[in-house]
């Protein structure tokens, strides 16, 4: 199966209430690659890359994200497969 890679912009009431790090988690776990980053207008990014079924369960856990967490948006934007996305630096 072909590697795909997306950019999700999630707003609300995303920031403290550890979206990133569950995000984190739930891709690891999926065995997708990617980042989860804060944005200044308090929203946050997830830049990630995998399989597009496995892509498709995090969007939708995206939706809802962890307890405390407000979701009002999702956008996903398709993006080049970067093969750089992922590799550890040394």
């Amino acid at each position: 199966m072909e590697e795909k890679q997306v950019k999700i912009i999630i707003k609300g009431k995303v920031q403290g209430v550890g979206f990133r790090f569950t995000a984190h988690l739930g891709f690891v776990d999926l065995g997708l690659v990617g980042k989860a980053e804060n944005i200044k207008d308090g929203s946050i990014e997830i830049i990630v890359k995998g399989a597009p079924d496995k892509l498709e369960r995090l969007i939708k856990w995206c939706h809802k994200g962890p307890e405390g967490a407000r979701v009002e948006s999702v956008e996903v934007e398709d993006m080049p497969v970067d093969p750089e996305l992922g590799k550890i630096e040394k």
